[in-house]
């Protein structure tokens, strides 16, 4: 499962969770089951890890493991609440969410996320999904697709690329990543060519996977799932993820203003547990270059 991907920042997520033995915890990321293995190590016979991911492949990994500890939810995060519910779960201890795609999801070229090999425009995660990258690119207006680039992907020239997208596909449609790479060279800064189509990518992948409305979701079920004094720890890796999750701990919401009750105190129903954003150290970023843009912020259920 480490061949599958590393995970980031492991000791610092079993930290930040402050795992009781005999507790109910869930990992709404398994990917390669790497935090998932390391906290059933801290979790006795009369405690409980459920594991949600909605990825096939995720599913086949967690096959491999033996505790009666532990139980797979082959499942998208954004419906925790429904899926603990049906597992007769009222409540947990805590929650972790490592929100980054796994390394094998990218190794993979089959499965179009990758910039580095030619394959259909897919990027689905769930691939019972409809939605694929090539229909994206085919069928969303300009408008459209310089809102998704320029807000999921933070391309400085969206607009321009937007409306490349939308002249190139006229003349033949985007198939390929090769097919859209091809055209992202004439756009790219020069010298950075890879970040620029990463984040091109990344911008298409966010969308395909309505990744920040799952988030929205996950966030909002997070905070009701949670006992008192029970942990949410969630590992993001762009900027977009963590402002959403920074908002979310310390206002109560993912856009506008902390609420007040009548008498002035804040209505929110998590606290900050560490007021310094936990990165990834030296030793770590030298092993796992991936980990580079890696941000942990840990926060408990008043």
């Amino acid at each position: 499962m480490a061949e599958y991907h590393v995970p980031v920042m492991l000791q610092e997520c079993i930290e930040g969770l402050a795992i009781k033995p005999n507790g109910i915890y869930i990992d709404v990321t398994f990917g390669g089951g790497g935090h998932s293995i390391e906290m059933l190590k801290h979790i006795s016979e009369e405690g409980r890890l459920l594991s949600f991911d909605q990825d096939d492949d995720a599913k086949a990994n967690a096959s491999k493991i033996d505790n009666r500890s532990f139980t797979f939810v082959h499942a998208n995060f954004r419906h925790l609440r429904r899926y603990l519910k049906l597992y007769g779960v009222n409540k947990v201890d805590g929650i972790l969410a490592d929100l980054g795609i796994s390394s094998h999801q990218i190794d993979e070229v089959s499965r179009g996320f990758s910039i580095r090999g030619d394959a259909a425009l897919d990027m689905r995660m769930d691939r019972g999904g409809e939605l694929t990258a090539a229909m994206i690119v085919n069928t969303y207006s300009e408008k459209e697709l310089h809102r998704i680039l320029g807000i999921y992907g933070e391309v400085k020239n969206a607009k321009t690329l937007a409306g490349a997208i939308v002249s190139q596909r006229f003349a033949e449609p985007f198939s390929t990543t090769f097919d859209l790479i091809d055209l992202l060279e004439k756009y790219a800064p020069r010298g950075r060519q890879n970040k620029y189509y990463a984040q091109v990518f990344q911008a298409l992948r966010i969308e395909v996977n309505d990744e920040m409305g799952a988030l929205e979701d996950f966030l909002t079920q997070s905070a009701e799932m949670l006992k008192p004094d029970g942990r949410l720890v969630v590992m993001s890796y762009h900027s977009l993820e963590d402002r959403m999750v920074k908002n979310f701990i310390n206002k109560g919401k993912i856009f506008g203003d902390v609420e007040k009750d009548f008498f002035g105190n804040e209505i929110k129903p998590l606290r900050a547990v560490n007021r310094k954003l936990v990165q990834p150290n030296q030793q770590e970023l030298k092993a796992n270059s991936r980990s580079r843009s890696a941000k942990l912020r840990v926060a408990e259920r008043i």
